[in-house]
């Protein structure tokens, strides 16, 4: 007999602003569509954050926010992310840096977690509109 598979809800948010920004989100979302069911979010374009350290400007991001229900742990889901980051072609160099993709992990189901690679739920996710506007649309307040 065959057990049953439990799926947690998970909210993953998408950013990007190197390149075809509309393609990469289709292509992230295409490769979480492979962990579990994904229904999608509001598509936002914000300004780059920039550190004070390099205020460089930056293009522009396009970002959103998809629910993923997913049979994956937290961590592995993590970990899946990254894997589909540098899959996509992100080369992580300096915090803020402009990026191809970004994946963050924002929610998983009441998990709160805190570990040296990851903080479930996301620490600054209230303080970013790119991340709670995405969010109201799909329903959720942080």
């Amino acid at each position: 007999m065959r057990g049953v598979v439990v799926s947690k809800r998970a909210y993953v948010a998408l950013g990007t602003n190197l390149g075809n920004r509309l393609l990469n989100l289709r292509e992230a979302t295409r490769r979480l569509k492979l962990l579990g069911e994904v229904r999608e979010g509001l598509v936002i374009e914000t300004p780059a954050l920039l550190p004070i350290e390099n205020p460089t400007p930056q293009p522009a991001y396009l970002n959103t926010v998809v629910e993923l229900k997913t049979p994956l742990g937290a961590v592995e889901l993590f970990h899946q992310l990254k894997r589909i980051e540098r899959v996509m072609g992100r080369v992580t160099t300096t915090r803020w840096a402009a990026r191809i993709i970004d994946l963050d992990l924002i929610l998983f189901g009441d998990l709160k977690l805190t570990t040296p690679e990851l903080t479930v739920p996301h620490p600054r996710a209230h303080e970013r509109d790119f991340v709670f506007r995405p969010l109201r649309f799909l329903g959720v307040r942080l």
